[in-house]
């Protein structure tokens, strides 16, 4: 091999990105990494999403109540007050969504500025799953008993991983821990009158999807894995 031969392998060597394989060591951890500015940039997008959605949601709401209150003036003995009802308590819900949704936000936001962004987003181990959440307090722990893995789907043009569970699994559930925080209830198990936004966004974390995969089914035996 001549030496020009030689320096171009060397710079290939140079610029190809290091992917961490799963350990062999089932007494050592994978960890999966942040990357920083990436998950900031998320925030902003999903605090954006999240207030347009919630507006369009009071504003049906809003029209609605309207609606039905017309009518209860406009076609008074008509007999049309239980319809009209319950017209009003079917909107009810969605303008109570836009409250919602600028609450979360408010404790987002607060535990946002008093906590810094962890380096981690995950820990995979023979015990189980250890999840930092954005927004989150403390670590979400999962057993691999209570745990299928993620699922991966496209949601605002880009790719996030959601935690799948196994059905019945909750908050008081035997080694769980960290489900019953509002940031992470938010993502895991939506309120139906809010938008799920996904739990991790996948260019944001340090290793790619099939490598996550992989690590998974190694520590859990074969019981989880990235669902598709």
């Amino acid at each position: 091999m001549s030496e020009d031969d030689g320096d171009a392998t060397s710079q290939v060597a140079e610029v190809t990105p290091e992917v961490a394989m799963p350990p062999r060591d089932p007494g050592k951890p994978f960890v999966v990494g942040i990357d920083r500015d990436a998950v900031l940039r998320r925030r902003e997008v999903v605090r954006t999403v999240e207030r347009r959605g919630a507006w369009v949601t009071a504003a049906l709401g809003v029209v609605g109540i309207a609606a039905a209150v017309y009518a209860l003036v406009a076609f008074r003995g008509s007999g049309m007050w239980p319809f009209a009802l319950l017209l009003i308590l079917a909107m009810v819900p969605l303008v109570l969504s836009t409250v919602m949704v600028y609450r979360l936000q408010a404790e987002r936001q607060e535990w946002y500025d008093a906590n810094e962004l962890p380096p981690v987003a995950m820990r995979i181990s023979v015990k189980g799953l250890e999840l930092a959440c954005d927004g989150a307090a403390y670590p979400v722990v999962l057993p691999w008993a209570t745990v299928r893995g993620f699922t991966q789907h496209k949601l605002l043009g880009q790719y996030m991983l959601d935690l799948a569970l196994v059905r019945g699994v909750g908050a008081t559930t035997a080694g769980v821990r960290g489900l019953d925080q509002p940031s992470v209830r938010s993502v895991v198990k939506p309120n139906p009158l809010l938008r799920p936004t996904g739990m991790f966004l996948v260019k944001a974390l340090d290793q790619p999807v099939h490598v996550i995969d992989e690590a998974m089914k190694h520590f859990s035996n074969g019981t989880a894995g990235v669902l598709r």
